[in-house]
Order: structure tokens, then sequence, then C-alpha cells
């Protein structure tokens, strides 16, 4: 009986020294993740200062009260064994089984507390990651070389009557320092589906149902059965349709369980027609169907036939020439490049896409959507190039309005500079007056200024006029008055109109001099 789930536990400090029930030595380094109950740290053998960069470990720690973790490590030390790993390898012929190495456990105490903890080899990236990082597509030959890896996995660990339970992309994940090595970790939700060798019983309880990862949790988990050998098989097939597709058909029901469970139901009814019907064209879903199709007819207490359910992936490798010891390439790629489906680019890859296009859908359309798909695309960088085009010339011709705004403005300033320049100059010259408050210069007095002297002569007319008017008859006189005035205006104005016409001749004669 595992102890109950508990509160994540609080974080514990770095370069915390443990000691494990081998009295073996450990120290804690920074923590770089957390579990649904647990935390991830990284860990050094012995205790010191020790290179982060390099450490080769990890501890998994949780409350001594907690159940994940108590159930992973009992995984490990029942099944996980690396002797009995290497031994079944070595019958299998295989390089490599991706299950994390077991190094040790123990409990420690720390601020009071009680905490379980278990040291394994470091790992590297999580599937998950890098799946979303390509923009949720993996190449064929990546999916199917996947789907072998974690199906050697389940076959060692079902043999040693365990279910992993939680197969997902972020429980699968890549080597420290090998990303070509491959590892199915996180048993905290690992089972014993046949202790003593008694398969449990197939028994629906719907107050458990729907437990698990909702996109990947088999049909049995819906309906709360607890997992079996074909659970695994069959959630490993999702997991490969979603890394071939990049969906999966329930996606958008994902809160309603019941509404996930009516659509893998109705996927696992009428395959392999719809699997293929979600494909994207080329795409080798023809043997994630075939997959599919085998563990739909396998009882719940039935031992899966293994070895023909990796003869479907690895005959799906050498139809596209792979092989399953070949390098994992998990750069980023589109579509097209994905499922090797564009056939104007890539001549080679004719042969098997029209071979996989047999089992999927008709060549003639397969050709129609990739050259439909093309066309499209040219088009929509023809439109990007034509919009960049444009908008390069609005700028260009923005930058040189501007460019000509700045001269006109900087001319238009150059002249008013000018211009006040001679105005100040014309002004000292010609209007200002001297200490004594005349002229310095009578003869430019009377040439820009002649107001007074025509004053002088218009005044002594009028008093002769007027001393006439006025000895000979005095009823004139009012009208001489208004008459003077008269004149007087008109003199004004005349004054002022010469006066402005000789400053404007003056100011335009310096002008001409000075240009």
């Amino acid at each position: 009986m595992p102890p109950r789930k508990k509160a994540l536990p609080r974080p514990l400090p770095e370069g915390w020294i443990v000691t494990d029930a081998e009295k073996r030595q450990w120290t804690l380094g920074k923590m770089i993740g957390q579990g649904g109950f647990g935390l991830i740290y990284l860990a050094s053998r012995g205790t010191g200062k020790h290179d982060e960069d390099e450490a080769e470990f990890v501890i998994k720690v949780e409350y001594k009260e907690n159940g994940p973790l108590f159930s992973e490590l009992k995984f490990y030390q029942r099944a996980a064994k690396p002797a009995d790993i290497q031994k079944w390898m070595q019958e299998k012929r295989l390089r490599f089984l991706g299950i994390p190495k077991y190094c040790g456990h123990g409990i420690a105490e720390f601020d009071k507390l009680s905490y379980r903890f278990m040291v394994i080899e470091r790992l590297g990236k999580d599937l998950q990651h890098i799946f979303e990082k390509q923009g949720k597509m993996f190449k064929d030959h990546i999916v199917l070389n996947l789907g072998l890896k974690m199906l050697h996995v389940l076959e060692y660990i079902h043999e040693n009557e365990y279910i992993h339970g939680d197969i997902k992309a972020a429980n699968i994940l890549l080597g420290f320092k090998d990303s070509n090595k491959v590892y199915l970790a996180d048993y905290g939700l690992s089972y014993r589906y046949s202790p003593n060798q008694i398969h449990k019983k197939y028994e629906e309880r719907p107050k458990k149902g729907h437990n698990g990862t909702i996109e990947y949790t088999s049909i049995d988990a819906h309906k709360g059965v607890a997992p079996s050998r074909r659970s695994d098989l069959e959630i490993l097939g999702y997991c490969m349709l979603h890394w071939m597709c990049g969906k999966l058909p329930w996606e958008q029901y994902l809160n309603k369980p019941e509404l996930v469970l009516e659509a893998k139901t109705k996927l696992m009814e009428k395959l392999p027609e719809s699997v293929t019907q979600i494909s994207p064209c080329g795409a080798k879903c023809g043997e994630i169907a075939k997959f599919l199709s085998l563990v739909k007819k396998l009882g719940y207490d039935e031992r899966p036939n293994y070895h023909m359910l990796q003869k479907i992936l690895l005959d799906g490798l050498k139809e596209i020439q792979k092989d399953f010891n070949d390098f994992l390439d998990f750069s980023p790629v589109s579509e097209v490049e994905a499922h090797g489906y564009c056939l104007y680019n890539h001549a080679a890859t004719i042969k098997p896409v029209r071979h996989d296009i047999r089992t999927t859908q008709p060549v003639e359309k397969c050709l129609n959507e990739s050259k439909t798909s093309l066309t499209r695309s040219r088009m929509v960088q023809d439109k990007v190039k034509e919009d960049m085009d444009a908008k390069w010339e609005e700028a260009k011709e923005n930058e040189n309005s501007l460019e000509k705004d700045k001269k006109y403005k900087k001319k238009n300033k150059m002249e008013e500079n000018h211009f006040n320049k001679i105005t100040q100059n014309l002004t000292k010259a010609y209007f200002l007056q001297d200490a004594s408050g005349k002229l310095p210069n009578r003869k430019r007095q009377d040439e820009i200024n002649p107001r007074k002297t025509q004053l002088q002569i218009k005044k002594k007319y009028a008093e002769d006029e007027c001393n006439k008017l006025t000895g000979s008859d005095g009823q004139y006189e009012d009208e001489y008055l208004i008459q003077q005035e008269a004149n007087d205006d008109q003199i004004e104005f005349s004054w002022r109109k010469w006066c402005l016409l000789l400053v404007f001749l003056i100011i335009s004669i310096v002008i001409v001099t000075l240009y």
C-alpha cells in the first residue's frame, strides 16, 4: 500500500548533502524542475563543490508521505535492475534500452521534515519541448523510430509485470550527452497489472474514469478500468498519431472528457480509414493505423504480439530507406519536409511517396493538393515581395521628401537672416540719428526724408493764401482751413508713397550688389 499524497514539498537549499541507503553521499545542485508532488535537483556524487554543467545525476525529492515517488522507486527496485536490463538487451540484440539508470534512494531530514529521495542518471530535454519548438510536427522516420524505441521499453516493463500508465512526450527524454538515446521516464503512475502472475480483472468504475493525460489516455482509463498492456500500446499509438499529424481529432473537446471518449471510440472502430482521413498527404500514417488495428484486437488480459507490432514500424522505416539505429535529426521542419510529399522539389522522394499514397489517398488527389499548396505558397511569397517593395519605395520617397523639406527650411532661414542683417544695416546707416539729434548727412536727409522741405514751402504758400482770403473776405476762412487740411493729407500720403518707394529701391540695390 503506497503512502498517501501530500502537497509539493518546500524547496531545499543548494549544497545540501544527503546519504542514501547504501551510505553514499550526494550533493544537491540547483533545482531544474518539478512534478505533480516532487522537486528535481541536479546532483553530484560525494561532497564539495561540483560543476553543474557536468553533473551526471539528478535527485527527485518528495515528502516521505507522498505516493508517486514511492511507486516509481518500487518500479526501479523490482523491474529496472541494471543487470536484468543488460541481460534482456543481449537476448533481444539491442544496443540500447531507454530506461533511466537507477543509482540510489534514501530518507533525509531537513527543518524537522522527512523527505524521500531517489537518485537517477541525468537526462536531457523532453520530447514535448522539442515537439512544440518544431511547430508540432516530426519527420516520418523520427515518429516511426520513436515508436519502436518506446515499444522496446514497453515490452521489457510488461514482461516484468508493470504498466507505465502515462506515456506522453513530456515523459520521453533525450540523453544528456547523446541525443540519439531516448528514454521513457517518470514511473510515478506505474502499476503492477499482474501481481503473483494473476492479471487484474476487467471492471469499469465510472468514479475513477478519465484518469491520466486526457489527450492520450486509453479508452479503458476513460471508463475507470485498471490499466493493462493494451492500454499502454493504445496510448503509444495516440502519441505517434499526434507526432505525425500535428494534431488529434479530439483536441477541441479536452475540457469535456465524455466527448474525448466518444471521439477515441469512433477512431478505433473505423480503423484504418479514420486515421488515413486525418493524416497529411504523404504522411506514413498507414503504419500507425495498422498498429492501432492490432492493438484494438487485443483482449484486456492478452499478451500483445510485440514482434508483429515492431515489424509494422520497421517495415515503414525500410520503405523510406531509414534504419532503426540512424541518428535522430530533431531539426525544425515544415509539413512538406516532414512527410516528403513535395514532389516538385524533391524528385528523389517520388517513389516512396507514391507507394505510401496507395494506402491513404489516390495519387492524383495528392499531386493536385501538392500543386495547389505550392501555388498558394508562391502567390503568398510574391505578394509579400510586392508589399516589401512598395514599402521600400514609400520609405525612399518619404526620406527624399524629408531631405527636401530640410533643405527648403534651411534656405528660408538663411534668406531670413540675410534680410534681417540688411535691414539692420540700412536702419543704422539711414535712420539712426547722432548724439545731437540730427542726421549725419544733410544731403542724404533731403533725399530720404523730403517732408520737412515740402511742408515749409506749402506752409508759406498757405499763409500767403490765407492772408489774401482773410484780408479780402472773411467768409472764405473756414473753407480755406478745410482745403488746407485736405492738402496736408495729400502731402502726407505723397510723402509716404515716395519714402516707401525710395527705401524699396535702396534695399533692392543693396541686395543685387551683395549677390
